[in-house]
């Protein structure tokens, strides 16, 4: 996960977030169920209410752009394909 999220600050791309997402969730889930299982909690507790945190007390963050970031974050722990949340000219590096 923590690759996913230095690749999604060097890439700077607009709209890149919910890839990113799913993409961090997927690698952490394909190590296995202990994998599978930081993915959740990091997503969850870590990233759900860092973004509740933001809508709440800054109000940047809207709640749908939250809920929308777990639901990558689950379609990724769950096997999906990352590049569903891909954008368009993103480089290949990524």
């Amino acid at each position: 996960m923590f690759l996913a999220y230095q690749d999604m600050r060097e890439a700077n791309w607009k709209n890149s977030d919910k890839y990113f997402h799913a993409r961090g969730n997927y690698d952490a889930a394909s190590r296995g169920p202990g994998g599978r299982w930081a993915a959740e909690v990091i997503s969850y507790f870590i990233c759900g209410r860092f973004d509740m945190i933001l809508f709440l007390r800054i109000n940047l963050v809207k709640y749908s752009d939250a809920e929308a970031d777990q639901e990558a974050n689950r379609w990724g722990r769950n096997s999906g394909d990352p590049n569903r949340y891909r954008p368009k000219g993103l480089p290949e590096k990524y």
